[in-house]
Parts: structure tokens; C-alpha cells; sequence
């Protein structure tokens, strides 16, 4: 791009000078979000019950999964020691289509046995997941296109940024679930506006260190000052981040609360049936439990161009689907309490699940 002078030093002529070209509009300026001054920079204190204490709501996100699940029950065990269960606060972000069947559900139900009164459900307004990677797709396009045209270059040849989510791009986070949460910490700041003072919510998440080298560098206890305001003061409190796989499946023995039947199926993590963060052993799984999902997001690779996952394609997934479908029959679920027997052994899980039928009426 030329340069412009602010005056013409060339010699004066008899002509008329030719006329200036216009500067170049100055990009906007990305607004710098400033932090309430009330917000603290660390946490009070770390340590759990001083945590609820503290606390004016005790909000506990829940995945339907075995994290969130094992994290519920220590928190209500805490909360109701403390004489504090009233606070507590279960929210499960709605992921539509891209979820396990029957997720939501599981979540509402393992609330309720744990004695919470409050289940709150939110979901992104409008468009889906998959819907979203195409919207972006487009925008991502009309970008690269007119960055090409503006350098003089064939716009039908650019190429586009990869449109679906990644673990450097997790939008779909933040579009899908962090987002909509906000808007619970909302209504719930407004329920207690009396106080005159912000509104302290505790924001519990099941994230463990054992997860990913991500993970592993979170903090337990650290203050979210991006949900923060001068309303409402968010913390976060991830209680199980120490915890191995051994203790979560030890704590959801003690609980009796079903957990989800994809993780006898082998599933090592639930939330998206096929999540770009997961395994490829819970890739395949997903594409032969949900195949027509698995189908939808093949179309949407090849309408944006790109493989669902870098270095794998849903194509490819569903091709090794059908190649385990071939070897071993259709998918069909293994004995109840599989995942369980792997961490706890077959003893406690039987008891696990006699437990359950006693208590719940539900399958021994």
C-alpha cells in the first residue's frame, strides 16, 4: 500500500494539482474491556468449605459426564454439611444434536437424587454447531477474499482459515457454553439485587489436571474476571482438577448416580458425540453410535473444505466405523457397570449397582 503526504513538495506547475487520494480509514480499534475496580485479583481463599461459605449461589456446571458427576457429589456433600445446599445451582449447557442422546436428562436426573431443587438449562440461541462452522466458514471466505482483492490478488485463490473448532480456536466453547452460562449469572445476580453489594457466585467445573498439559495449568481457585463486574463476582473452583480417574469412579461408586452408558460403550470423556478435542478411540465410537450425525458432519467438511480434525477426517472416521462394524457385528452396549469394573473392580460395582436398583428402581 502507497503512502501519503500530508503536503505536495513537488515544483509549482501551471497546472492544476491532480487531486489528493484519500487516506486509508484507520482499522477500528478493538475496545479494551476494563474490569470493575470491585473485582478482586485473587481469591479470598481456596479452601472449599470457606469457598461455599462465602459464596451467595453455588453453581455447578454438569456435562452429564463422569467429571461433572463426581464434582456434584462432593460439592452437595459440602454444601449440605454446611447446612448450605439451598445455594446450590446445577446448569447444563444444551449442545442440541452434537450431544449424547439422553444427556440433559441424566444430568436433571443426578441432580435430583443428589437432593438439588434448581436444574437450569441453557443453549445458544439460533444456529448449531454444525451450522455455526458453516456460518463461519463464510465469513472466514468473504474475509480472505477481500484481503486478496485489496492486494491485487485473485481472490478465487485464496485459502480459507481452517472453519471448525481446534484446541487453539475453541469458539465453540465459548459460543456454545460459556456464553449461555453467562446468562444463568445473570438471572441469578438479579435475584439477589437487593443485596446492594455484588453478588458472589461460585462457578464449579469438573476440569482435571490428568485431562491435558492445558488443564494441567489451570488453577483450582482463581477469580473469572472476564464474567466478573461490578454486579457480580465470579470464581471459579475446579474441585476435582488433583483427582485421578480412579477417584472419580471411586466417588460415582459411593454416590450410587447412574453415569452414562457411552462410557461402557469406551468412551473415555462425554459431551459432543464427536468432539475435535477427543480420542480417536471416542471419534469412532461416536461415528458408530450416531452415524447419521457422523454423515452430517462429513457433508459439512466437504462444504467448507477442510477436515473436521487436523490430520483426520470424519471420511475417515466413518471408514474405520464400518471396518469395526464389519469385524465385530453392530455396535451393541456391553454389560452395565463396564467402566466402573475397569477402575473399581467388579466387587464394588456390583454393589454400586444393587444399590441403585434398591434406591432408584433403577436396573441391577
Amino acid at each position: 500500500m502507497q503512502s501519503h503526504t500530508l503536503f505536495d513538495l513537488s515544483p509549482l506547475t501551471t497546472q492544476s494539482p491532480a487531486p489528493m487520494a484519500a487516506a486509508p480509514a484507520a482499522p477500528k480499534a478493538r475496545r479494551k474491556r476494563t474490569v470493575h475496580v470491585s473485582v478482586p485479583l485473587v481469591p479470598r481463599t481456596t479452601v472449599p468449605d470457606e469457598l461455599i461459605r462465602d459464596a451467595d449461589w453455588v453453581v455447578v456446571s454438569s456435562s452429564g459426564g463422569k467429571d461433572s458427576q463426581a464434582m456434584l457429589s462432593y460439592v452437595v456433600q459440602r454444601a449440605r454439611a454446611l447446612g448450605m445446599l439451598d445455594k446450590v445451582v446445577v446448569v447444563h449447557a444444551d449442545l442440541g444434536r452434537a450431544e449424547w442422546d439422553g444427556t440433559r436428562e441424566l444430568a436433571e436426573l443426578q441432580a435430583r437424587l443428589c437432593g438439588v431443587r434448581r436444574f437450569e438449562v441453557v443453549r445458544a440461541p439460533g444456529a448449531d454447531l454444525l451450522d455455526r462452522v458453516k456460518i463461519r466458514y463464510g465469513k472466514l471466505k468473504a474475509k480472505a477474499e477481500k484481503e486478496a482483492r485489496e492486494a491485487g490478488e485473485d481472490p478465487a485463490r485464496v485459502k480459507v482459515p481452517p472453519a471448525w473448532p481446534s484446541s487453539s480456536a475453541r469458539w465453540c466453547t465459548s459460543d456454545v457454553k460459556r456464553g449461555p452460562i453467562r446468562t444463568l449469572y445473570t438471572r441469578l445476580t438479579g435475584e439477589l439485587a437487593h443485596l446492594g453489594r455484588p453478588v458472589r457466585i461460585l462457578a464449579c467445573i469438573g476440569q482435571r489436571a490428568a485431562e491435558s498439559d492445558q488443564r494441567a495449568k489451570l488453577a483450582p481457585v482463581e477469580i473469572d474476571r472476564g464474567a466478573s463486574n461490578g454486579k457480580r463476582h465470579i470464581t471459579t473452583w475446579r474441585p476435582t482438577h488433583a483427582w485421578s480417574d480412579r477417584k472419580v469412579w471411586r466417588t460415582i461408586a459411593r454416590s450410587r448416580l447412574p453415569y452414562h452408558p457411552a462410557y461402557d460403550w469406551g468412551n473415555r470423556r462425554l459431551s459432543c458425540v464427536l468432539c475435535v478435542l477427543g480420542c480417536n478411540n471416542d471419534l469412532v465410537n461416536g461415528a458408530r453410535r450416531v452415524p447419521e450425525l457422523a454423515a452430517a458432519y462429513a457433508r459439512t467438511e466437504v462444504t467448507v473444505g477442510a477436515d473436521f480434525k487436523k490430520g483426520l477426517s470424519m471420511a475417515e472416521i466413518i471408514r474405520r466405523a464400518r471396518v469395526l462394524d464389519e469385524l465385530e457385528g453392530s455396535a451393541a452396549r456391553p454389560p452395565a457397570g463396564t467402566a466402573m469394573a475397569r477402575h473399581v473392580g467388579r466387587a464394588q460395582t456390583n454393589k454400586y449397582r444393587s444399590r441403585q436398583a434398591v434406591l432408584y428402581g433403577l436396573p441391577a
